[in-house]
């Protein structure tokens, strides 16, 4: 175990290593914090830490940097997150207050991440699998053709046309409106889907046939898939800032161009319980010089997504994580007011 004053040794070594990106020696931290040990202590602790793991040597210098070992115990141990500042927490409610649709609320929610932070944010949109229908919107375009709204409780809007075999009027149609909301309103998409299947046969035989053309294309817009692995990514400017482009860099920005990739590295995000994932315990080899600092958003405990930063080993683990928190809660909070 660690102790408390080699605890605050390595904490402090921390926070230089992160804001001055040089190796930290004994001689600046007894200058900069208040330890209230000499320098031979710390000397001491310092060789302690490195035997332990927890920081190493780079090169010949005095100097010592965190270990990915180091970094662990340093987030382990906060006690608090770093509190965000009047102006992050206006710029937060201000940027994502105005949003118009989930399309906007991902992508402001991105940059506001990447802004906060300074390190590459993403952000996963909600995933459907996960959504319940808020509204179903039937709209008579023509005689026969009929204009379908799916609204589901992330913000999410799926349209289909549908062309009917014979003529419908707006009576008829405001018939089959009640009929497929009150089957699926409130309910989450598969089971939706799974009520719409009886609807047909509940209806008033003149309009089952309509009704099965309505039906089939809602159950197919609601089990269309192929947006669950979209991610919105931000920042990747700030990468320009870290040296180690070879070892940190180059194999980050490639993971980027993969949306698969970036999902695995926000990692199943089940809970609002936030996570952060430190170089090698992340799950690919070659990112094994960055962090991951994630967690899951949603409206009342109900999880849609995941969003977060990654960046290289070397950020400010407390401002990341009060940030990614922070975020996540008023995207959460956004979806869930939408779907009162």
């Amino acid at each position: 175990m660690v102790d408390d004053r080699k605890l605050d040794v390595l904490r402090a070594i921390v926070e230089d290593y992160v804001a001055t990106e040089e190796p930290v020696g004994s001689k600046a931290l007894v200058e900069r914090h208040g330890l209230g040990v000499s320098p031979a202590t710390v000397r001491n602790d310092m060789a302690a830490l490195e035997d332990e793991g927890y920081i190493h040597q780079p090169h010949t210098s005095a100097g010592r940097v965190p270990t990915d070992k180091g970094y662990r115990l340093f987030v382990d141990k906060l006690a608090t997150l770093k509190p965000m500042s009047v102006a992050e927490r206006r710029a937060i409610s201000t940027l994502l207050d105005g949003a118009v649709d989930l399309d906007d609320v991902v992508q402001k929610s991105v940059r506001l991440l990447s802004q906060l932070t300074r390190q590459v944010a993403i952000v996963q949109y909600p995933t459907l699998s996960r959504s319940t229908v808020r509204h179903i919107e039937l709209v008579l375009l023509t005689s026969t053709r009929v204009m379908v709204i799916l609204i589901l409780s992330t913000g999410r809007v799926e349209q289909r046309l549908v062309e009917l075999d014979e003529a419908i009027v707006d009576t008829d149609l405001a018939e089959l409106r009640v009929a497929v909301n009150q089957a699926c309103a409130g309910v989450q998409i598969a089971a939706a889907a799974a009520a719409l299947g009886d609807l047909p046969d509940a209806v008033r035989p003149a309009h089952a046939d309509s009704a099965r053309a309505i039906v089939g294309v809602l159950t197919e817009a609601m089990s269309d898939h192929r947006n669950d692995e979209r991610v919105a990514v931000g920042g990747t400017a700030n990468l320009a800032r870290y040296g180690d482009f070879d070892t940190a860099v180059r194999p980050l920005l490639e993971a980027l161009e993969e949306h698969v990739v970036l999902l695995k590295l926000l990692g199943e995000s089940g809970t609002d319980a936030l996570t952060v994932r430190i170089g090698h315990e992340g799950p690919y080899s070659e990112l094994a010089a960055t962090s991951v600092v994630a967690t899951g958003y949603g409206p009342q405990e109900f999880h849609l997504g995941s969003l977060g930063v990654v960046g290289p080993t070397r950020m400010d683990y407390p401002g990341s994580m009060a940030a990614v928190r922070a975020v996540a809660r008023y995207v959460s909070r956004i979806l869930d007011e939408g779907n009162q």
